[in-house]
């Protein structure tokens, strides 16, 4: 009885040697892992780089929503600028510091010591 035992324990050890030998390595089966692995990690459009430069492409396209509508924002603001008589003469003033004739303009500056200790 024994020896039946160990003669069962024998032949599966000895089917997944051949398993092994005829399958795992055959030469087309070792080739193409090979291939496999080589375009995955090494070759110039591998995975990861595809991966790297997808995430770029996402990237530029967020930057070019906010440039879009940074762009949309000022055509608005310009061309209500340029209809409006009023509107052009308020952000001349405000932000070029011109006057009408006979006008004071009185410019307040901050202390940088004073605001920075805040």
């Amino acid at each position: 009885m024994p020896e039946k035992e160990l003669i069962k324990d024998i032949k599966p050890k000895s089917e997944t040697f051949r398993f092994i030998q005829n399958y795992i390595l055959n030469k087309y089966v070792i080739t193409i892992v090979l291939f496999l692995v080589w375009m995955i990690f090494f070759d110039k459009t591998s995975f990861l780089v595809i991966h790297e430069l997808n995430g770029e492409i996402d990237k530029y396209q967020e930057q070019l929503q906010y440039y879009k509508s940074e762009y949309e924002k000022n055509d608005k603001f310009y061309k209500k600028l340029m209809n409006n008589k009023s509107e052009k003469e308020k952000y001349a003033r405000e932000n070029y510091f011109m006057k009408k004739p006979n006008e004071e303009i009185f410019i307040l500056v901050a202390d940088s010591s004073k605001v920075a200790k805040k």
